[in-house]
């Protein structure tokens, strides 16, 4: 399992102090506003001060004092240490993880690899499949289990075949 987990997207400098405006990949800014360092481009920057709505966050790092300094992040990603993550509840699972799954239909039989998941309020699932990249909602019923040990995503295949999409 990777050490690192991407937590959010750089977007854009927020006024001139050295703010920035990211994208986030958790489930809320507060749960982004537990960390208290986070990781981009290499670097560690203390996080100063977070807050944010929906799926937008502000965030204030040290060592960031104006607009041109943000200005160098934009378009970066936002990484934090696993040691630091909380633990999830049954059912929930960090992106990373899902990442490289083999995904198998019910009868156990392979359809293809997960290669992306884009947080949304239905998550959005992208698999590689003979080659190419197939979309697909996570609505209810499509997926019927995780098994992380096993690197295993079980879909239901008549329900995978109805929401998927060639990318």
């Amino acid at each position: 399992m990777e050490n690192k987990l991407k937590v959010a997207l750089i977007l854009k400098p927020q006024g001139i102090r050295g703010e920035i405006k990211v994208k986030i990949y958790t489930d809320s800014a507060e749960a982004l506003s537990a960390f208290k360092t986070v990781y981009i481009g290499g670097n560690s920057y203390k996080v100063l001060n977070c807050r944010g709505f929906d799926d937008c966050a502000y965030l204030m790092l040290k060592g960031i004092a104006d607009r041109n300094q943000a200005e160098l992040l934009r378009g970066q990603e936002v990484f934090v240490l696993r040691e630091d993550a909380p633990e999830l509840p049954d059912g929930r699972y960090y992106i990373v993880d899902l990442i490289g799954c083999e995904v198998v239909d019910e009868d156990g039989e392979k359809i293809g690899v997960m290669q992306d998941v884009i947080p949304a309020k239905t998550d959005i699932y992208t698999v590689k499949i003979d080659g190419k990249d197939v979309m697909f909602a996570g609505v209810e019923g499509v997926i019927q289990s995780i098994d992380i040990n096993e690197r295993t995503i079980t879909v239901n295949r008549k329900k995978f075949n109805e929401v998927a999409v060639l990318d």
